[in-house]
């Protein structure tokens, strides 16, 4: 029976330092979401198509 409290006590620090941990930190530098290139292909073809309207219904000279 000695020899078993003995053997626990050796094996407890073995046994708690496998215990998992989980660590949840923020981020150091911030999340971006770069959205710009399909907004700017989208406004583009819209004006392109809007300035051949213009082109053709009101002509320059």
């Amino acid at each position: 029976m000695n020899a078993r409290i003995v053997s626990t006590f050796l094996l407890l620090p073995l046994v708690a330092a496998c215990t998992p941990t989980v660590e949840v930190r923020l981020p150091q530098e911030p999340i971006t979401i770069n959205l710009n290139i399909k907004l700017d292909a989208d406004v583009r073809l819209r004006v392109e198509e809007q300035a051949k309207r213009d082109v053709v219904s009101k002509p320059i000279f």
